[in-house]
C-alpha cells in the first residue's frame, strides 16, 4: 500500500501557491511551521490554518525545538524540554488545532542520539502529551528506532535522503512510497527529498523550494 505525498518549507508559499499545487498536483498535505519557535523565528505559516483544511490539504505541525549543532538554539536539557513542550502546545491552541492532533519535535541532526537530547525530546513528548495533543519526532532514519524505543507512542517522521544538495523535481506526480521505505518500519512519514526546487513554470512562484514527504495518513497531524 502507497503513502499519501506531501511537501514542506520553512515559508508559507502563499495562498495562490497552495491551490495550485492543491489542484494540479497529488500533494495531499503540508507542514506546517509554528511559530516564533527556538529553531524557527519566522511565523509565516501562523494563521493560515483554517485556509488550508478548507482547501483540503492535510497538516503536519513542526515544532522545531533546540538542536545539536548548527543553526538555531542548543539548550538541549530535560528541563528546556518541558518548556518548550509546553510552548509547542501553546501555540498549537493558538492555532486551533483540536485536542489529540499532533505535533513533531523537527531534530535537524544526525546520530548519535544521546544523552543530553534523549532527556530533552522525553521531556518534550511528555509535556505535549500530557497538554492533550499527541507527540511525533522528525528526525534520522539513523535513530528512528532509537527514538520509538524512548518513547513508543510518538509518531516517527524520518528522513532518509540521497543529497541534500538543491537539486530539480520535474513535474506534478510526487512520490507516494511507504513510509516504511525509510528504513524504520515503523515510521509514519518518510521525508525522502529535501531540497528539490519543482520545476511548475504555471505557478505563481514557478520553482519553489521544497522538502519532499509521503505519509500514512493525508492528515499526518489528525488525531
Amino acid at each position: 500500500m502507497p503513502g499519501f505525498p506531501g511537501f514542506d518549507t520553512s515559508e508559507f508559499p502563499g495562498n495562490a501557491e497552495m491551490a495550485w499545487l492543491r489542484a494540479n498536483t497529488n500533494l495531499r498535505w503540508c507542514g506546517y511551521y509554528l511559530g516564533p519557535a527556538p529553531s524557527h523565528a519566522s511565523t509565516s505559516w501562523m494563521g493560515t490554518r483554517a485556509a488550508l483544511q478548507a482547501a483540503g490539504w492535510g497538516i503536519a505541525p513542526v515544532y522545531v525545538g533546540q538542536q545539536i549543532a548548527g543553526p538555531g538554539r542548543h539548550n538541549v536539557s530535560a528541563s528546556q524540554g518541558t518548556i518548550d513542550g509546553n510552548d509547542a502546545a501553546a501555540l498549537m491552541r493558538r492555532e486551533g488545532f483540536p485536542a489529540g492532533s499532533c505535533v513533531y519535535l523537527d531534530l535537524e541532526d544526525g546520530p548519535p542520539f544521546s544523552a543530553p537530547r534523549t532527556n530533552y525530546v522525553a521531556a518534550w513528548v511528555d509535556a505535549v502529551a500530557a497538554a492533550g495533543l499527541q507527540a511525533g519526532v522528525y528526525c534520522s532514519h539513523g535513530f528512528a528506532e532509537d527514538v520509538h524505543a524512548l518513547r513508543p507512542d510518538a509518531r516517527v517522521w524520518a528522513f532518509k535522503v540521497e543529497t541534500a544538495a538543491e537539486h530539480p523535481f520535474p513535474g506534478v506526480n510526487f512520490p507516494d512510497l511507504h513510509p516504511a521505505g525509510c528504513g524504520y518500519t515503523g515510521a509514519f512519514i518518510w521525508q525522502l527529498g529535501q531540497n528539490c526546487r519543482l520545476n511548475l513554470q504555471t505557478t505563481p512562484l514557478r520553482a519553489p523550494l521544497v522538502d519532499l514527504d509521503t505519509a500514512l495518513t493525508p492528515d499526518p497531524g489528525a488525531p
